[in-house]
């Protein structure tokens, strides 16, 4: 006993602390579709004093936003399913094995995979939400005595640059001039450049300051050795096809020919170089998928492999088929508007609006944007939602109009850390659930909360 309380005496605060937030997430964070349903119960009951709307036009609400997210939900799926059977070929299961040989100790491992997911996440959110998940599942078999739920959270904490990257629905919604009337209720009449948001003096800093700080609080959470969640080697490698089967009938000989994959390679190849050479570096979730679905069938050789990649990746997107509709129909309820004109989640942002001024406004902005994002997980989802209201509260108020803009892009990457939606991918690809990862994503929740804050508050 006294052996035990002097080695947790000896812990880091932060290790005491990620310890605390961990056991108590264990001990009361259900299942996410759990979490979904009670966030939908949450909605349904807060929204229709405030809306004053009855009960059966808000069960229409949910209905009517229930299959909203289909289009979405199925390229979530084909992330976690291409992304898995890219990483699970052997050559580039070598290729990422030898980038794990640069970790030597599991503060190393934190490190590393903490900057290659940030990284990956600020060019494309999808490629570096399923990159930093594999990325950590190799590192987890290379290096021992690393802590694999810190592994994997530290490669979700990446996903706090994505908004403010190349592929922030905000900045990117911003820059295309589209429609920016009318979804902003005119306050923005042109596009706005990237120069005035993704690189802007302002993201920048606060990209830098949160770079160097979440990969070091990543690493001092690393649990001591005695407490340290590890997971046989073995059981993180999945099997492939045997490579001494020989085909006998024609139709094994079609399965087994490593000519169907080349020549499908060749072709989505040519669409792939002709799609950049056209779009330039322009990521997005249908061309990501595509280079995942085309790398792994020329890395997997035959049809046949690939088959067995793609039904082992398929296991894993359960919660994403499950939890998304749920989602949509939360995101119906929180836009329905009643006989005033109000929704749940305008009335959310009137309320922080009321209480800002000039200069507190970006901060309130950021803050009911982290708030909104719990209910509708959607960039674009909420860029609708906020932009009619938060935009002209910033106009009359003095406030660039990017500003704002990168505020609310803030705020709905900051809460990330703790709504599920947007971790089940990783998750699935890691074999883990939410209750595991989410005592360390409080912690990077908090320091990155602050960062932004501060950031927005003085630069």
């Amino acid at each position: 006993m006294s052996t035990n309380t002097a080695t947790y005496q000896n812990h880091s605060f932060l290790q005491r602390f990620s310890s605390l937030c961990t056991a108590i997430v264990q001990r009361y964070l259900p299942d996410p579709f759990i979490f979904a349903a009670l966030l939908t119960f949450a909605v349904f009951i807060v929204a229709i004093p405030v809306t004053q709307q009855s009960p059966i036009q808000m069960v229409d609400a949910f209905a009517g936003g229930f299959w909203a997210l289909l289009t979405f939900a199925m390229q979530m799926a084909l992330v976690v399913v291409t992304g898995h059977a890219m990483a699970s070929a052997p050559v580039f299961k070598r290729g990422l094995a030898r980038l794990a040989t640069v970790a030597k100790t599991p503060a190393h491992a934190i490190l590393i995979v903490s900057v290659v997911s940030a990284i990956a996440c600020w060019i494309n959110w999808g490629f570096g939400l399923v990159v930093g998940a594999i990325f950590a599942k190799e590192l987890a078999i290379r290096v021992k005595g690393v802590d694999y739920r810190l592994l994997i959270a530290s490669a979700y904490t990446g996903f706090l640059f994505w908004h403010a990257g190349l592929s922030g629905s905000v900045p990117l919604a911003l820059a295309s001039g589209s429609n920016l009337d009318a979804v902003t209720a005119g306050a923005v009449m042109e596009a706005i450049g990237t120069s005035e948001t993704i690189f802007s003096s302002m993201n920048l800093i606060i990209l830098f300051a949160m770079l160097i700080t979440i990969p070091l609080l990543n690493k001092a959470m690393h649990p001591s050795a005695e407490d340290v969640f590890t997971i046989p080697a073995k059981l993180l490698e999945k099997d492939t096809v045997d490579d001494d089967f020989i085909p006998s009938t024609p139709a094994e000989k079609l399965e087994h020919s490593p000519w169907i994959n080349r020549l499908l390679a060749l072709l989505g190849g040519v669409y792939i170089a002709s799609y950049f050479i056209k779009n330039g570096f322009a990521l997005n979730l249908n061309i990501v998928n595509f280079i995942f679905l085309f790398t792994a069938i020329l890395l997997h050789g035959t049809p046949a492999k690939l088959i067995k990649a793609v039904a082992d990746g398929t296991k894993n997107t359960t919660g994403i088929l499950l939890q998304f509709p749920f989602y949509a129909g939360i995101m119906g309820m929180m836009v329905a508007k009643g006989p005033e004109g109000i929704s749940l989640a305008g009335a959310i942002s009137d309320m922080f609006v009321s209480i800002s001024n000039e200069y507190t406004f970006p901060l309130f902005t950021f803050l009911s944007a982290g708030l909104v994002n719990f209910f509708v997980p959607s960039g674009g989802g909420q860029w609708a939602v906020q932009a009619p209201i938060m935009m002209p509260a910033g106009l009359e108020l003095g406030v660039p109009a990017a500003k704002t803009a990168m505020a609310i892009a803030w705020g709905d990457a900051w809460t990330n850390m703790i709504q599920p939606f947007w971790a089940l991918p990783a998750l699935s690809i890691a074999g883990l659930n939410a209750k595991d990862i989410m005592g360390f994503c409080i912690v990077a929740l908090l320091a990155s909360g602050l960062i932004i804050s501060l950031g927005l508050l003085l630069l």
